[in-house]
Protein backbone atom coordinates (compact mmCIF):
# COMPACT_ATOMS: atom_id res chain seq x y z
CA UNK A 1 0.00 0.00 0.00
CA UNK A 2 1.32 3.38 -0.81
CA UNK A 3 2.43 5.46 1.67
CA UNK A 4 0.58 8.48 2.13
CA UNK A 5 2.29 11.92 1.09
CA UNK A 6 0.06 13.80 2.98
CA UNK A 7 -0.97 14.72 6.46
CA UNK A 8 -4.35 14.15 8.14
CA UNK A 9 -4.92 14.52 11.95
CA UNK A 10 -6.22 11.36 13.42
CA UNK A 11 -9.86 13.68 14.15
CA UNK A 12 -9.99 14.73 10.72
CA UNK A 13 -12.41 12.38 8.36
CA UNK A 14 -11.32 12.02 4.39
CA UNK A 15 -14.31 10.53 2.46
CA UNK A 16 -12.98 7.72 0.17
CA UNK A 17 -12.47 9.19 -2.91
CA UNK A 18 -11.66 12.29 -2.68
CA UNK A 19 -8.45 13.25 -4.28
CA UNK A 20 -5.79 15.03 -1.83
CA UNK A 21 -2.49 15.78 -3.20
CA UNK A 22 1.04 15.62 -1.95
CA UNK A 23 1.91 17.83 0.47
CA UNK A 24 -1.27 18.76 1.64
CA UNK A 25 -1.91 19.44 5.50
CA UNK A 26 -5.61 18.12 6.84
CA UNK A 27 -5.65 19.47 10.50
CA UNK A 28 -8.57 18.47 13.38
CA UNK A 29 -11.81 17.80 12.78
CA UNK A 30 -11.83 18.45 9.59
CA UNK A 31 -14.57 16.60 7.17
CA UNK A 32 -13.41 16.13 3.20
CA UNK A 33 -16.10 14.19 0.87
CA UNK A 34 -15.88 11.80 -1.31
CA UNK A 35 -16.09 13.93 -4.89
CA UNK A 36 -13.83 16.60 -3.59
CA UNK A 37 -10.14 17.50 -5.15
CA UNK A 38 -7.34 19.53 -3.31
CA UNK A 39 -4.52 20.03 -5.56
CA UNK A 40 -0.46 19.87 -3.99
CA UNK A 41 0.04 21.58 -0.53
CA UNK A 42 -3.04 23.28 0.01
CA UNK A 43 -3.83 23.77 4.27
CA UNK A 44 -7.27 23.34 5.77
CA UNK A 45 -7.18 24.31 10.00
CA UNK A 46 -9.10 23.34 12.35
CA UNK A 47 -12.99 22.70 11.91
CA UNK A 48 -12.87 23.09 7.67
CA UNK A 49 -16.11 20.98 6.13
CA UNK A 50 -15.33 20.29 2.03
CA UNK A 51 -18.15 19.32 0.06
CA UNK A 52 -18.74 17.00 -2.62
CA UNK A 53 -17.22 18.59 -6.10
CA UNK A 54 -15.50 21.42 -4.40
CA UNK A 55 -12.19 22.10 -5.83
CA UNK A 56 -9.04 23.61 -4.16
CA UNK A 57 -6.01 24.59 -6.64
CA UNK A 58 -2.13 24.35 -5.39
CA UNK A 59 -1.53 25.98 -2.91
CA UNK A 60 -4.61 27.30 -1.01
CA UNK A 61 -5.18 27.94 2.40
CA UNK A 62 -8.61 27.70 4.30
CA UNK A 63 -8.10 29.08 7.97
CA UNK A 64 -10.58 27.38 10.98
CA UNK A 65 -14.81 27.02 10.78
CA UNK A 66 -14.96 27.60 6.85
CA UNK A 67 -17.38 25.18 5.12
CA UNK A 68 -17.03 25.10 1.10
CA UNK A 69 -20.56 23.95 -0.33
CA UNK A 70 -20.51 22.32 -3.49
CA UNK A 71 -19.97 24.31 -6.29
CA UNK A 72 -17.20 26.12 -4.64
CA UNK A 73 -14.10 26.25 -7.35
CA UNK A 74 -10.69 28.07 -5.79
CA UNK A 75 -7.93 28.32 -8.52
CA UNK A 76 -4.19 28.46 -7.02
CA UNK A 77 -2.74 29.82 -4.18
CA UNK A 78 -6.59 31.18 -2.63
CA UNK A 79 -6.67 32.19 1.21
CA UNK A 80 -9.83 31.77 2.97
CA UNK A 81 -10.05 33.47 6.12
CA UNK A 82 -12.06 32.17 9.46
CA UNK A 83 -15.36 31.98 9.82
CA UNK A 84 -15.93 32.92 6.19
CA UNK A 85 -19.47 32.52 4.79
CA UNK A 86 -19.86 30.51 1.24
CA UNK A 87 -23.96 30.14 0.12
CA UNK A 88 -24.96 27.88 -3.39
CA UNK A 89 -28.96 28.31 -3.08
CA UNK A 90 -30.02 32.13 -3.70
CA UNK A 91 -33.60 30.67 -2.62
CA UNK A 92 -33.27 28.16 0.33
CA UNK A 93 -36.34 26.22 2.12
CA UNK A 94 -35.50 23.49 4.57
CA UNK A 95 -38.39 21.63 2.88
CA UNK A 96 -37.46 22.12 -0.71
CA UNK A 97 -34.47 20.18 -2.42
CA UNK A 98 -32.50 22.57 -4.74
CA UNK A 99 -29.55 20.90 -5.36
CA UNK A 100 -30.11 21.06 -9.30
CA UNK A 101 -30.20 25.31 -8.64
CA UNK A 102 -26.33 25.46 -7.22
CA UNK A 103 -25.16 28.22 -8.61
CA UNK A 104 -21.13 28.48 -8.78
CA UNK A 105 -18.08 30.37 -7.13
CA UNK A 106 -15.17 30.82 -8.62
CA UNK A 107 -12.44 32.14 -6.64
CA UNK A 108 -9.78 33.40 -9.15
CA UNK A 109 -5.79 32.66 -8.50
CA UNK A 110 -4.14 35.12 -5.26
CA UNK A 111 -7.36 35.97 -3.82
CA UNK A 112 -7.73 36.76 -0.59
CA UNK A 113 -11.15 36.65 1.83
CA UNK A 114 -10.82 38.02 4.64
CA UNK A 115 -12.42 36.68 7.87
CA UNK A 116 -16.13 36.11 8.69
CA UNK A 117 -16.81 37.50 5.18
CA UNK A 118 -20.41 36.54 3.44
CA UNK A 119 -19.87 35.11 -0.29
CA UNK A 120 -23.23 34.92 -1.87
CA UNK A 121 -23.31 31.82 -4.56
CA UNK A 122 -22.97 32.53 -8.16
CA UNK A 123 -20.00 35.08 -8.79
CA UNK A 124 -16.27 35.55 -9.81
CA UNK A 125 -14.28 36.73 -6.87
CA UNK A 126 -11.38 38.17 -9.81
CA UNK A 127 -7.47 37.64 -9.44
CA UNK A 128 -5.43 38.88 -6.69
CA UNK A 129 -8.54 40.87 -5.47
CA UNK A 130 -8.85 41.01 -1.26
CA UNK A 131 -12.33 40.72 0.34
CA UNK A 132 -12.18 42.75 3.53
CA UNK A 133 -13.26 40.98 7.07
CA UNK A 134 -16.90 40.79 7.30
CA UNK A 135 -17.53 42.42 3.52
CA UNK A 136 -20.97 40.65 1.69
CA UNK A 137 -20.22 39.77 -1.83
CA UNK A 138 -23.35 39.83 -3.77
CA UNK A 139 -21.92 40.19 -7.23
CA UNK A 140 -19.00 39.94 -8.94
CA UNK A 141 -15.11 41.07 -8.02
CA UNK A 142 -12.72 42.57 -10.41
CA UNK A 143 -9.31 41.38 -10.45
CA UNK A 144 -6.87 43.61 -8.02
CA UNK A 145 -9.40 45.68 -6.18
CA UNK A 146 -10.15 45.53 -2.35
CA UNK A 147 -13.75 45.84 -1.81
CA UNK A 148 -15.73 46.30 1.81
CA UNK A 149 -18.73 46.62 3.10
CA UNK A 150 -22.27 45.61 2.82
CA UNK A 151 -22.81 44.97 0.18
CA UNK A 152 -19.40 44.94 -0.84
CA UNK A 153 -17.74 48.05 -3.06
CA UNK A 154 -14.44 48.73 -4.59
CA UNK A 155 -12.91 50.97 -2.24
CA UNK A 156 -9.49 50.49 -3.52
CA UNK A 157 -6.75 48.48 -5.58
CA UNK A 158 -3.82 46.52 -4.49
CA UNK A 159 -1.20 44.53 -6.12
CA UNK A 160 -0.38 40.30 -6.85
CA UNK A 161 1.62 40.95 -4.07
CA UNK A 162 -0.85 42.34 -1.58
CA UNK A 163 0.19 45.99 -1.42
CA UNK A 164 -2.12 48.89 -2.07
CA UNK A 165 -1.86 50.46 -5.54
CA UNK A 166 -2.69 54.42 -5.76
CA UNK A 167 -3.60 55.97 -9.52
CA UNK A 168 -3.74 59.22 -9.88
CA UNK A 169 -6.74 58.79 -12.84
CA UNK A 170 -7.89 56.83 -15.82
CA UNK A 171 -5.34 55.50 -17.70
CA UNK A 172 -2.83 55.72 -15.93
CA UNK A 173 0.08 53.60 -13.84
CA UNK A 174 0.75 52.55 -9.97
CA UNK A 175 3.91 51.05 -8.78
CA UNK A 176 3.85 47.90 -6.30
CA UNK A 177 5.97 49.50 -3.34
CA UNK A 178 7.49 45.45 -2.71
CA UNK A 179 8.13 44.34 -6.08
CA UNK A 180 7.96 47.23 -8.73
CA UNK A 181 5.97 45.67 -10.13
CA UNK A 182 3.51 48.27 -12.65
CA UNK A 183 -0.33 48.15 -12.73
CA UNK A 184 -2.70 49.92 -15.41
CA UNK A 185 -6.14 51.06 -14.69
CA UNK A 186 -8.15 51.09 -17.66
CA UNK A 187 -12.02 51.84 -18.01
CA UNK A 188 -11.95 50.97 -13.99
CA UNK A 189 -10.27 47.61 -14.78
CA UNK A 190 -6.79 47.15 -13.57
CA UNK A 191 -4.29 45.09 -15.29
CA UNK A 192 -0.94 44.15 -14.92
CA UNK A 193 1.63 45.17 -17.05
CA UNK A 194 4.54 43.29 -18.52
CA UNK A 195 7.32 44.10 -20.23
CA UNK A 196 6.22 43.74 -23.74
CA UNK A 197 3.29 45.51 -23.20
CA UNK A 198 3.10 49.10 -24.69
CA UNK A 199 0.38 51.24 -22.85
CA UNK A 200 0.77 54.20 -24.88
Amino acid sequence: MKEKDYFVHDTAVVDLGAHIGSGCKIWHFCHVMAGATLDKNCQLGQNVFVGNKVKLGEGCKVQNNVSLYEGVICERGVFIGPSVAFTNVLNPRAFIERKEEFRPTIIQEGASVGANATIVCGNVLGRFCLVAAGAVVTSDVPPFTIVGGNPARVMGYISRHGEKLTFSGENTVAICSATGERYLLHEGVVKEIKEEDDIK
